[in-house]
């Protein structure tokens, strides 16, 4: 599978206009879960031509493609990230929505054992933990 957003949408047939090529890249440099209304920011940092409305279009057909993912962490804000990332699981702050990917082979290894035990091979799963930092002692 190409490696870029844009590949992938001119490998599945997409049409790439400049508007949506602004929006893939602006999705392929972020390192959060923005969700519409950041993209629409940050796309129109660069192109002040964008429309929030295309930006909406152009997220629900990259969804719809299989390119991007909609992740929801609790909030009411359907974020998304690149569809084709290496698996990870999110762990979210209460107190600052700040989201901190991590991956935990125990929790995987855990996760295999217990679809296992349950007589299930496991083809996926996604999780979220949520929770406020301790405080200093």
């Amino acid at each position: 599978m190409p490696d870029t957003i844009i590949l992938r949408c001119e490998t599945k047939g997409l049409r790439m206009t400049g508007q949506r090529r602004v929006i893939a890249h602006v999705l392929e440099d972020n390192a959060d879960h923005p969700d519409v209304e950041e993209l629409y920011a940050r796309a129109s940092e660069i192109d002040p031509n964008i429309s929030l409305a295309t930006v909406y279009r152009t997220v629900k057909l990259f969804e719809e493609a299989g390119i991007l993912d909609k992740v929801e962490f609790g909030d009411g804000r359907a974020r998304y990230e690149d569809a084709e990332r290496d698996h990870h699981d999110h762990l979210i702050d209460l107190n600052t929505g700040e989201v901190i990917e991590f991956v935990d082979p125990e929790i995987e290894a855990l996760q295999e054992k217990i679809a296992q035990k349950l007589g299930y091979e496991l083809r996926g799963h996604r999780l979220e933990l949520y929770g406020v930092p301790r405080k200093p002692r």
